[in-house]
This record gives structure tokens, sequence and C-alpha cells, in this order.
């Protein structure tokens, strides 16, 4: 049997046990034990434990459950609602405003979390309700959520763009940089349909009405310093580490001490927050931490496969596809799994396959790394069967339907994909920032 065929073999084989709905990081790490097992005998269980093992042994790993922990604290403490509340006085009177809030608070939670499911249930938990009560459109209100909740992996600290640069081999300080002016982009689109959009129906987005907006500078004052609170955390994590007076984990560490002690100020550090906080960090650590070692397993068999080289002829030789064409064709690998995979599953799959061959065909890792969070979010609302679509569902009240969830995603989706073809077509946007601090 070819060496192409076996890599065949174990790609299907990981499509077909997916489907059974087993655990992603048990089902690719089966699959890699035993390919190695049967490719090398009882020597090639080593390689799969010593690509694993190496993992462990990356500094920068420290950086993930601090990263986490931050966002949950803030989250769970209630921080991130005062930023919410801030923007609900400042910006309601806008047509469209508390929409617009709404897309502002994705940018500010994903900076603090760096996780979209984590910009999902604030949005949905805080902002939808709100939004639903002043008479705003309901197809609006959640394909707003489910829009800004996707920039929470292209904002830093990027919890995906941390595994990218772990898998990749990739500085995550240059991934972090590459992913601001995407996501400042996606914001601005975001924002400038839904201002034209309720400019030309005000229906969908109204303006609070005079008496909520009656709210003395006083009030506004201390709604502002409340709300500049995570700003502020926001910036002692990124802002130190941009400006080199902190490495990427005492950065995290920063991010992490500095939530803490902002939730013991609030006087909001209870039990509760803290035991719920410690919780879910240490289930988000524990999934990625499996799924890591799992992926590394898989890829360290594939290389020893040649199956890169194999793809690579597969592409450009039986195929006669350009360079260019070889990417697109990736992009759409991304869009036709993020149905029913995660974006972490969707990494860990085909990057032993993918980075190699970008790589060799002469695109920037970086750029790329880009280009896959993007692809990600919109396979991820892409009907049928986009994860983020289910997971509104789930959180949306009664009277918002699967029809709605799927019609309210068109429009963002549209605007996502346009925002994928400039950065395609102008990658600046992606390595300017990252060109201009660290240099070629």
């Amino acid at each position: 049997m070819s060496h192409e065929m076996i890599a065949l073999m174990m790609f299907s084989t990981l499509m077909l046990l997916l489907m059974t709905g087993q655990r992603v990081f048990g089902v690719i790490g089966f699959i890699a034990a035993a390919s190695a097992l049967f490719l090398w005998g009882d020597g090639g269980s080593e390689m799969a434990f010593n690509a694993s093992i190496s993992l462990l042994n990356w500094y920068p790993l420290l950086t993930l459950p601090l990263f986490i922990y931050m966002g949950y604290m803030l989250s769970e403490s209630g921080i991130a609602n005062d930023l919410y509340k801030m923007l609900h006085v400042w910006m309601g009177s806008l047509g469209g405003g508390l929409a617009i809030g709404t897309i502002v608070l994705m940018v500010a939670i994903s900076a603090m979390n760096g996780l979209s499911v984590a910009g999902m249930a604030i949005g949905s938990s805080i902002a939808l309700p709100e939004m639903l009560k002043r008479g705003y459109d309901k197809r609006m209100v959640t394909g707003v959520i489910q829009a800004g909740s996707s920039l929470g992996i292209m904002v830093p600290p990027s919890i995906v763009l941390v595994l990218y640069g772990m898998i990749a081999r990739q500085p995550v300080s240059r991934l972090w940089l590459a992913g601001v002016g995407p996501g400042l982009l996606f914001a601005v689109l975001f924002i400038a349909y839904i201002v034209i959009r309720c400019k030309l129906q005000p229906e969908l987005g109204p303006a609070l009405s005079e008496e909520e907006r009656n709210v003395s500078k006083a009030e506004k004052f201390r709604l502002l310093r409340a709300g500049l609170l995570p700003l502020a955390i926001i910036f002692s994590v990124t802002g130190l580490f941009m400006m080199g007076v902190t490495s990427l984990v005492e950065s995290s560490s920063v991010g992490a001490v500095a939530a803490t002690l902002a939730a013991i100020a609030k006087k909001r550090l209870t039990k509760k927050v803290m035991r719920d906080t410690l919780y879910s960090t240490l289930s988000v650590s524990c999934m990625f931490m499996w799924i890591i070692l799992a992926a590394l397993a898989f890829g360290a068999v594939f290389d020893g496969l040649g199956a890169v080289h194999a793809i690579e002829r597969l592409f450009m030789e039986e195929w006669g596809l350009s360079p260019w064409g070889v990417l697109i064709m990736m992009q759409v690998s991304y869009i036709i799994m993020g149905m029913f995979l995660d974006d972490t599953a969707m990494l860990v799959i085909v990057a032993p396959l993918y980075i190699p061959l970008i790589i060799h065909l002469g695109f920037n890792p970086v750029w790329y790394g880009v280009l896959y969070t993007v692809t990600c979010q919109i396979a991820y609302m892409t009907p049928p069967f986009g994860y983020n679509l289910f997971l509104m569902k789930a959180m949306a009240p009664k009277e918002v339907t699967l029809v709605d969830i799927y019609s309210s995603i068109v429009p963002f989706v549209i605007l996502m994909t346009f925002g994928l073809a400039l950065i395609m077509i102008f990658p600046e946007i992606a390595l300017y920032l990252p060109e201009l601090y660290f240099g070629n």
C-alpha cells in the first residue's frame, strides 16, 4: 500500500470516527497511535509520544490557562457587564446604537477572553434581552451577536491564534498583531452595516426613549469609569506585551492578577465566582491541552508518511492548480469542515497538512493564520450546520426561531466573505502591524 493511500485512509477514518460523536482528542490520538504501531511496529509508539511530550516543555504554554482564567474572572464577576451598561447609556440615543454598542462590547470581550464562545454567552445573556425589550428586530439582534462573537478569535489575546502559533511554530506576538487589522476591519464593516440598515429601516433598531436617555452627567461619568476598568485590564495584557515591558507569559500573568484584583476592588470576588472561574478555566484548558497533544501526535505520523508532499503533487501536478488555487481549495475545505467541527478541531486535523504546504508555496504562515481564523468564523455561521447557529439557538429566548437565526446571519456572512477577500488581495491588512513592529 502506498504512503498516499495510507494517508488517505487515516484522514477518512478520522472523519468517519468524528461523525460517531466521539471526543475529538480521543479520535485523533487513537488514529495517530494505531497508525504509528501499524506502520513502524513497537518503535512507532515513541514517535507520537515524543511529538506530544515536547510541547509540555514549551514555556509559553503557560499563557493558555492564564488567559482563559482572566476572561472567565471578568465574565463571572460581572465586570464585563459594566462595560455594556456604559455603552448602553452613551450610545443608546443613536438609531441602532445598542447594536453598535454590542459590537464594541464584543471587541472588548474578545480582547479580555480570546474565545468566541465567551462573547456569544455574554452577548446573549446581557445584550440580547436589552435589545429585544427595546423593540429591536430579533433577526437584527441575533445576527449582531453572532457576528460580534466571531471577533473573539482574531483580536488579541486570541486563544486560537496562540494554538495556531504552537502548532505552526510561529511567533504568537506576530499573530496577535496580524489579527488586529482584520478584527477592526470586520468591526467597522459590521458597524457600517448596522448604521446604514437602521438609517433605511429605523424600526429595526430604534433609539432609546427620551426617558431612558435622561441620565445625569454624574451617572454617565460613573458608568464611564466602571466601563473603562476592563479596558485598562486589556491594556495591561496586550499593551505591556507589545511595548516590550513584559514577555508573553508575564503579560498573561498580569492579566490574570489584574482581573482578580479588579473583582476584589469591586467586592465581587465571592466563593461562587472563584469556584466557577476555576472550574471553567480547568475544563477549557484541559480540553485544549488534550487536543493539542493528539494533534501533534497525528502530525508526526503524517510527516513520517510524507503526506504533505503527496497532497502537493495531487493539487499542483495532477489537478494543475496554481498556488492561489491550492490556497482557495484549503479555504473551501475549512468552510465545509466548519459545518461539523469547531475551530480547534479543524486546526489540529489539517494543520499538519496545510501549514508546511503553505510555507513551501511561498505564502506567509502568519498571514495564513489570519485567513484560517476568518474562514473558521465564516464556516461557524454558514447554514445549515454552522456551530454558532445552534449555539445561538440554545441561548436565545423561545420567540427566536432557527429560521430567524439562519436569516439573521446572511448579511454578516456576506460581509465576512468580502472582508476575507480583501485580506487575501491585500495581505498588508494583516501584515502591516507585525512588519511595522518587528520588521520583515
